[in-house]
């Protein structure tokens, strides 16, 4: 059994949420924020984890409709259908097991009637099999050195996870330096390459059909610049693979041990908690690698069994779909307040924008309402000497996910105070504004009373513009490996309530077709 396709906009909530809209559009948040406990009825608190959103234009009703809305389009049926194993990606005919990668409960997950599980144990022995041997120096290059470098070569989920998590736990890395190459644009590899030793450096080459343009092009530039010092028979030292295709990676000259799997029922952009997450644990270590897959699992059981109104995905699934569906709002900023987080939104895009810029629905008719939110951002402090300005006073409506940290890695304080009243600062700003009163004795106050008449309206902030505080106790793998889940699992609630397939993506295909035939013409 597949999905169900149920229209959104046909259910009994949608028709009430319509009207209750039309009720409390001019809501303010400055008025919610005086209701008695509204703080504590409009968080959830989550081991290290508490989500802060009542700092949204909503009230309980809205909540109540929100969480109707999911039990209307059985939400519950979905959630058990992807767990289980069902094919979900009915376009592709494939199972979305992201998640059984991370399991660690002994039960059986059956794809065409086999258990997986041992496949997924099987291969994370390989991982921290292969990465201690590289960490430790037992592997060593072709003429005995030990391995400096690593180089992860692939585009897409094979390229924006797993950069983004090594960018993220830069705190807890080894001594190998890991370096991406992911564009066809030759610049990008010449220059990875550029001061690179070929005696200590270990190519990761990540291609599901060990066919992809990018990845390959890439990955021949790269033997070639090898070849220059090595010959033939070195190339098993200082390359491995994660792909299916065999012979292609055989052709290539890896040692067939060295290839580690991809699975059909894992998405691309999904796929760092598999092997493609090769060079995170070559990084970082395995142990830390586990505590990533710990943590993600730790939010697979909580959007699992939490009810959901106090499911933190379906929470913020259900104030995205609010916001894009109801007030037109079209894009969404992710404000990570961590230097280590810079590359998290890019990531983002892609899980997002891939997965839910679709305009069809699952009965294959194009929808009438508004889908997939455009999703941008970039870290605190600096995005506030940069387009926060739009977000403060311009005309868009941009719900914001600000990510923070209770405490700093290195243990600066001073730094981290000031960085958390920002953090603090930006999302108070953002709700409750500043008053023409305000600016007013403001002005009085500061000596400009002969400015008031000119300056005033330029100085009002209108506030009322929402935003989620996802706050941690502290940058680690295992918390790390919670937002990412937490992201996943809000994507796959917001394609389920549009009624879309979230882990096919024809959009691409066009493009490189066409690409294709122009190189063939040429």
């Amino acid at each position: 059994m597949s999905l169900k396709n149920i229209n959104p906009t046909t259910t009994n909530a949608w028709k009430e949420l319509t009207s209750h809209f039309n009720d409390i559009k001019n809501i303010n948040i400055k008025d919610l924020d005086k209701e008695t406990n509204r703080k504590e009825n409009f968080s959830l608190k989550f081991d290290d984890l508490l989500v802060d959103y009542s700092k949204n234009r909503i009230t309980k009703e809205t909540l109540n409709l929100l969480v109707k809305l999911a039990e209307e389009v059985d939400l519950k049926d979905a959630i058990e259908k992807q767990f289980s194993g069902e094919i979900i990606n009915v376009t592709e005919g494939r199972e979305v097991l992201h998640t059984a990668l991370r399991s660690t409960t002994d039960a059986p997950i059956l794809v065409e009637g086999k258990n997986i599980k041992p496949q997924i144990q099987t291969a994370l022995r390989k991982i921290k099999s292969f990465s201690n041997k590289v960490i430790s120096g037992k592997w060593k290059g072709y003429t005995g050195k030990f391995i400096t470098d690593i180089v992860n070569i692939g585009i897409g989920g094979s390229d924006l996870g797993p950069d983004m998590v090594v960018e993220s736990l830069k705190y807890y890395k080894n001594h190998l330096t890991t370096h991406f190459v992911s564009n066809v644009d030759g610049d990008h590899v010449s220059e990875a390459i550029k001061n690179l030793d070929p005696e200590t450096t270990l190519f990761v080459i990540v291609s599901k059909t060990f066919t992809t343009q990018e990845t390959i092009s890439n990955s021949e530039t790269v033997k070639n610049w090898f070849l220059k010092s090595a010959t033939i028979f070195d190339i098993p030292k200082h390359f491995v693979a994660v792909s299916t295709n065999l012979e292609a990676v055989d052709n290539f000259g890896i040692d067939r041990n060295n290839v580690f799997p991809m699975w059909n029922w894992v998405g691309g952009r999904f796929s760092l908690w598999s092997a493609v997450g090769l060079s995170i644990s070559l990084s970082v270590g395995f142990d830390h690698y586990k505590g990533l897959l710990a943590g993600a699992e730790e939010m697979d059981l909580h959007f699992k069994n939490e009810d959901f109104d106090t499911n933190i995905p379906v929470i913020l699934a259900l104030l995205s779909i609010w916001y894009n569906n109801f007030y037109g709002a079209e894009t969404e900023a992710v404000l990570p307040y961590s230097q280590y987080l810079k590359k998290l939104p890019d990531y983002l895009q892609q899980a997002i924008m891939e997965s839910n810029g679709k305009g069809v629905d699952r009965n294959g008719n194009k929808v009438n309402y508004q889908t997939g939110t455009i999703v941008w951002g970039s870290t605190g402090t600096n995005m506030q000497h940069a387009f926060m300005q739009l977000v403060h006073q311009g005309t868009k409506l941009i719900p914001a996910d600000f990510i923070g940290y209770k405490e700093s890695l290195y243990g600066l304080t001073a730094h981290h105070k000031k960085l958390m009243a920002n953090y603090y600062g930006q999302i108070d700003a953002l709700a409750f504004g500043k008053t023409k009163e305000e600016v007013h004795s403001e002005l009085k106050l500061s000596g400009n009373e002969d400015k008031i008449g000119s300056l005033l309206p330029f100085k009002v902030f209108e506030g009322n513009r929402p935003s989620n505080a996802i706050l941690f106790d502290k940058l680690t793998p295992h918390s790390l490996g919670k937002l990412i889940a937490l992201y996943e699992h809000k994507i796959f609630t917001q394609g389920i309530l549009w009624n879309i397939y979230s882990y096919d993506q024809f959009g691409v295909e066009l493009g490189k077709e066409l690409a294709n035939k122009l190189l063939n013409n040429q």
